[in-house]
């Protein structure tokens, strides 16, 4: 198996990363997903909008494209978009988005409790501490908030060996023409090899201090939602 050079999630590299495939990185992601990353968000929004949230960060936003999403199915509620990487922001802005920050999701520059709902979708496995960032989640979130946490996973059964063919194999050739990076799509493979996943998210949330944690597989395992909530004690 192919390893990246991005394997030890040195946050400096993984910034450069995404800097560099800013650009292609919502070509690279439609075209390898086969369309299915537009119904993960929209089920996303589904989720969130039942919550009728007034204010929502959506953490590692990116190019925006979930940010966006949320605007259009929420449109009443404050949409609050971070990341660390400033070129994926110039992405999100050619969005219309406005409300976006500069942010270390392991820092986040927010007071305590001040969002209903946390959302990151593909974020949270690029981070070089998964408890740190839940904490910080937890922490800018007011009592009774949720968090949505949307990633890849590992489909089981059959599917399982196929999929992780392509995931080690085609996934960075075909993601290299389209970006010119193939090493960053290396990265991405193991990163979801190593991401927590099903029981152990659940339990990792719990950890944290999330209550009424679950985990929801789409699209035969390939990605999951994980859902907690902030209850109070």
């Amino acid at each position: 198996m192919l390893k990246s050079a991005y394997t030890q999630k040195d946050p400096g590299s993984i910034q450069d990363m995404f800097g560099r495939i800013a650009y292609r990185y919502d070509l690279a992601n439609t075209l390898l997903s086969f369309g299915c990353d537009s119904l993960w968000r929209f089920r996303v929004g589904a989720l969130v909008q039942k919550w009728k949230p007034a204010a929502i960060l959506d953490l590692a936003t990116g190019s925006g494209v979930l940010a966006h999403r949320l605007k259009r199915q929420i449109p009443l509620a404050r949409v609050v978009g971070a990341d660390f990487c400033a070129p994926m922001l110039a992405v999100a802005r050619r969005r219309g988005l406005t409300d976006l920050v500069v942010a270390d999701g392991l820092a986040l520059p927010f007071r305590d409790r001040v969002f209903d709902v946390v959302t990151i979708a593909f974020g949270l496995r690029n981070m070089a501490a998964y408890q740190t960032a839940l904490s910080e989640m937890k922490r800018v979130l007011r009592e009774e908030g949720r968090l949505v946490i949307l990633d890849f996973s590992l489909p089981s059964g059959p599917l399982r060996a196929l999929y992780r063919l392509y995931l080690h194999h085609v996934l960075p050739l075909y993601a290299g023409v389209v970006t010119g990076e193939p090493d960053a799509y290396r990265y991405f493979a193991d990163s979801i090899e190593s991401f927590p996943q099903g029981k152990e998210m659940v339990e990792l949330l719990r950890r944290c201090g999330f209550s009424n944690c679950e985990a929801i597989p789409l699209t035969m395992g390939i990605v999951t939602v994980y859902t907690g909530r902030v209850l109070t004690p």
